[in-house]
């Protein structure tokens, strides 16, 4: 599934208030961080992640790395964070619009 600009924007909305659950610091993007980024996506299907100051990963491809290891899609990457979502397959919580 690949967001709308409209999705996007709404996601963007909702997102402005969360704060992160989950950085990822000076270990880079490991398989614990992923397997956080996973569990708090199950929990509320829309996560903050940010990238500490003296994280090597670059925050682009850390995005990408984690939408395609976890199916989620990127609904935004500024400054230090990444907002993805991931729609709950049997409770949706966050209905996008058309």
């Amino acid at each position: 599934m690949t967001l709308t600009g409209k999705q996007s924007r709404h996601l963007r909305s909702l997102g402005h208030h969360l704060d992160a659950l989950v950085q990822i610091g000076k270990g880079g993007l490991t398989d614990g961080i992923a397997q956080a980024v996973d569990q708090a996506l199950t929990d509320h299907e829309l996560v903050k992640v940010r990238l500490a100051t003296e994280s090597p990963a670059d925050r682009d491809e850390s995005a990408e790395e984690l939408a395609k290891a976890l199916k989620a899609e990127v609904a935004q990457v500024l400054g230090h964070t990444i907002l993805l979502y991931r729609r709950h397959p049997s409770e949706p919580k966050i209905n996008l619009p058309k």
